[in-house]
């Protein structure tokens, strides 16, 4: 049982430090923000994520999870500190490293043995020997020799399914050129390796590479789909089939081969920014990512112009209400950051349009993120109640309960029969059945 604190309870840091404790190691999670300790101690988690809960109170009944803000304690009892602290994005697009080096400098203050410790955040590549260089900083103040070891452990959790990710990985990297910690990593993940679960072991920077290069990728697939989806639009063809086909190669494969209204969330966005600021510092400039970030903003454009065009061209929706299903980024998580959904609301209030809202989880947020234009939303009960007296109906997110929607009873609340299904959850001939003018993404 390895004696773990995880620096950071934010999303990756609460999954992170529950499953490890799930493994049967001791987990301490640290965090200066008071309230939010106080609300994992009592069982509440502050963040949406199915399962977490269940995992959360499990480990702190055994005993084997808690959660503080007294960081000297936390870094005292434990051999082995994850940095699980946000990165958010600096205004040159590269990663805001400003809480890492306050968390490794807090680190270098108060280690007093040998120390593992763990780069959980999504890094640049040349991080983890900022990393150590801050840490050999403090304790050179203080006039300690005391070994410590910097390793890359990048996460790849969806959010939605972020428990079942990280207890059933692809893999794990496990980035260092010390063979003491990779054997100490590998005790921390003693249940995966158990399993037979793929390592991947290497140097720490091609560990933070494979972060960014993977998001990236995934990135690169979502924009490539959409752009061959405004083809198939202008030719006749469908981009449902031409991805079930192209997925059926297994050198491409059929995963974030679905068009849509572009990616969001806290990863895609950052990261392939974060990558595109390492390229050009680098003097290796990302053509590929570079156009996918430019090929994602078009996209969002894209859905405002299809409903403006659809309802009359220019101009059209001013003065018109209309209903919005989902403004999370993606199903089971009340995650709005970078929605293409704050986008699309926010380009249709700017044409004069009159909004209703629902979602399944992301109201609460939604309050404050569209916050300047409070005069022109109205958030609904539910989906039917959004529908009601609307222009149109736009399906921005694929949750379970939008997919099987009355449409019969859709048509009779709407004012006007327009159903822009952007997640292509319907068949158009379903949707003109019930008297609906269907338009979907990447299909005639």
């Amino acid at each position: 049982m390895a004696n773990i604190a995880v620096i950071g309870t934010g999303y990756v840091g609460s999954v992170s430090g529950a499953c490890l404790a799930d493994f049967g190691n001791r987990v301490i999670c640290v965090d200066s923000n008071a309230d939010k300790i106080e609300s994992f101690k009592k069982g509440i988690v502050p963040i949406y994520e199915p399962g977490l809960d269940a995992v959360i109170e499990r480990n702190i009944k055994a005993g084997r999870l808690m959660f503080t803000t007294d960081m000297a304690f936390a870094i005292r009892e434990t051999n082995v500190v994850f940095i699980a602290v946000g990165t958010p994005p600096a205004e040159d697009g590269g990663a805001d490293l400003s809480h890492v080096e306050a968390a490794a400098r807090e680190i270098g203050q108060l280690i007093n043995s040998y120390t593992v410790v763990v780069n959980k955040s999504t890094v640049p590549v040349g991080t983890g020997s900022k990393v150590s260089a801050w840490i050999r900083g403090e304790l050179e103040k203080r006039k300690l020799d005391i070994p410590c070891d910097v390793v890359s452990n990048p996460e790849f959790l969806r959010e939605g399914s972020a428990v079942f990710d990280f207890t059933h990985p692809d893999r794990v990297v496990i980035g260092s050129d010390s063979g003491r910690a990779r054997e100490l990593m590998k005790e921390v993940y003693r249940s995966l390796y158990l399993n037979e679960t793929p390592y991947i072991e290497t140097n720490v920077e091609s560990a933070e590479m494979i972060k960014y290069a993977s998001n990236a990728f995934l990135a690169v697939k979502i924009s490539f789909i959409n752009e061959i989806a405004n083809l198939c639009e202008k030719t006749g063809a469908n981009v449902q089939d031409v991805a079930k086909a192209m997925g059926k190669d297994g050198r491409i494969g059929s995963k974030f081969l679905h068009a849509g209204p572009g990616y969001g969330g806290s990863c895609f966005p950052k990261d392939t920014r974060a990558l595109a600021r390492i390229g050009r510092d680098a003097g290796e400039v990302q053509n590929i990512v570079e156009t996918t970030i430019k090929a994602n903003e078009s996209q969002k454009l894209r859905m405002v112009r299809k409903i403006e065009d659809a309802l009359g061209g220019p101009g059209s929706v001013t003065g018109k209400t209309i209903a919005v299903l989902g403004l999370a980024f993606k199903p089971n998580t009340d995650d709005m950051r970078e929605s293409p959904a704050i986008t699309i609301c926010g380009e249709l209030i700017r044409s004069g349009a009159l909004l209703r809202l629902y979602d399944p989880a992301a109201m609460k947020e939604a309050a404050w993120r569209l916050e300047s234009f409070r005069g022109a939303v109205c958030f609904a009960s539910d989906e039917y109640d959004a529908l009601e007296g609307a222009a149109a109906l736009v399906l921005l997110t694929e949750w379970n309960q939008f997919r099987n929607l009355d449409l019969v009873k859709v048509k009779k609340l709407l004012a006007l029969p327009f159903f822009f299904d952007f997640r292509n959850v319907y068949k158009r001939e379903e949707a003109e059945k019930a008297g609906l003018r269907y338009f979907g993404v990447g299909k005639r």
